[in-house]
């Protein structure tokens, strides 16, 4: 017999929720078999099985917090169960199965139950994001149809399915996953709906109102003239697309700027660490990039030693995964420095939450056509971007932020600057 346990996820994470067993009582499990899939406060796991054997436990249901190190099933070696003759098999297996069936009220149920009845459904072949988004929406994985030409269940298939299609019928509350919607009526029989929060939203939820609580959050504005980047991007995107086989965005300059700015005040590239502070002699950029589960902020190592080029496509890519729920820990985990752009939702202005520990966050938005004077006698119309800068006033004096987001609008009105930029 031996114990699966969940695993060290990373150095940050110290527990998280069954979000769907793969294998049930009475399987057989081959050693590296995937057997339960866990939510994290970052991403989603795979748990593979150690050993081989016949499940015999499992310890923890669906919904339910589990912490690094603790046993969550149980898988007995098939091999021992059949030294003990035949009929102790088919005692074992009969009361494997048994175990196994949730649903004990029914005696008619229980009278033509057989073996059969409990022989685990196909697993479609489906993503861990198209799997999370079906447990949400309710839908069941092998009614969902895809073009995938090898039968896999993608998330932008669960999104299309037709859930019409479904009989919908009355269930029983005691029988409804802890993890799934509940539709009810309050007294007044005013029609709404609870939807439990995941992992990551509650994870959201309780750093952000953490940040606000112990750091000292201030934020400061401007605005940035961005006819000369455009201009720029105009004139270059189509030989910057076929020499590099990626769009030329603003990003790759905002990244640019920002690294440049940090490295003449250090201070917002460090973080507190007790009565310390932290300054980085590196620059890890986290882009908060918006995803079906809430906002995550993969990074962009080194982008100091990095081109336009190489930014575009590393953010391309960790934005492609972000969809797809496939960022991996490293992904996700450290960034000196963050940047979010809610200009592509139409955001005018705002103020962005710090992302602890880092002290400082740098807010773009949207470009829009606003007067402007040129001179003392000339106005023109002119592609405007307001910026903001969130930052911990505990360390980072208002001058500095001031002075610091003032020279990224000087490094982005004058594009080509950035290229003398150390």
């Amino acid at each position: 017999m031996a114990e699966i346990k969940v695993p060290e996820l990373a150095e940050s994470i110290t527990e998280g929720t069954v979000a769907q067993w793969l294998k049930k009582i009475g399987d057989t499990v081959n050693k590296g078999d995937y057997i339960v899939e866990l939510e994290t406060d970052k991403v989603n796991v795979e748990i593979i099985s150690e050993y081989s054997g016949i499940l015999s436990d499992l310890k923890a249901k669906e919904g339910d917090t589990v912490k690094v190190g603790e046993t969550i099933a149980v898988v007995k070696d098939s091999v021992a169960s059949t030294n003990s003759g035949s009929d102790a098999t088919l005692v074992e297996e009969k009361d494997i199965v048994e175990r196994s069936v949730h649903s004990s009220n029914n005696q008619e149920d229980q009278s033509t139950f057989t073996l059969s009845n409990v022989e685990k459904k196909q697993r479609p072949i489906a993503s861990p994001a198209a799997r999370k988004l079906a447990r949400e929406k309710g839908i069941d994985l092998t009614q969902v149809p895809t073009v995938d030409p090898l039968g896999r269940v993608r998330p932008q298939d669960v999104s299309s399915y037709d859930t019409t299609k479904e009989i919908v019928t009355s269930v029983p509350a005691s029988s409804q996953k802890s993890t799934e919607k509940a539709l009810f009526f309050e007294d007044r029989d005013k029609p709404v709906e609870r939807v439990r929060m995941t992992r990551r939203r509650q994870t959201i939820a309780k750093r952000l109102v953490e940040v606000q609580q112990t750091a000292a959050m201030l934020t400061t504005f401007n605005e940035i003239d961005m006819m000369n980047v455009m201009n720029l991007r105009k004139r270059r995107k189509d030989q910057f697309f076929a020499e590099n086989d990626v769009k030329l965005g603003f990003m790759s300059f905002f990244t640019k700027a920002a690294v440049a700015a940090l490295k003449k005040w250090p201070l917002i590239n460090a973080e507190i660490q007790g009565d310390e502070i932290l300054l980085k002699k590196y620059y890890d950029i986290g882009i908060a990039v918006s995803a079906n589960e809430g906002l995550v902020v993969p990074v962009v190592r080194d982008a100091d030693r990095k081109n336009f080029a190489e930014i575009e496509k590393e953010i391309l890519d960790l934005a492609e995964k972000a969809r797809d729920n496939k960022l991996g820990l490293h992904d996700l985990q450290g960034g000196t420095f963050t940047i979010t752009n809610g200009g592509v939702f139409g955001s005018l202005l705002s103020t962005p939450i710090l992302n602890g520990p880092q002290v400082a966050i740098l807010g773009m938005h949207s470009i829009q056509l606003r007067p402007v004077a040129i001179d003392a006698e000339k106005m023109e119309n002119r592609p405007m971007m307001y910026i903001a800068l969130s930052y911990d006033h505990r360390i980072v004096d208002g001058k500095e932020a001031v002075t610091f987001l003032k020279h990224i609008k000087d490094l982005i009105e004058d594009p080509e600057s950035l290229l003398f930029e150390a």
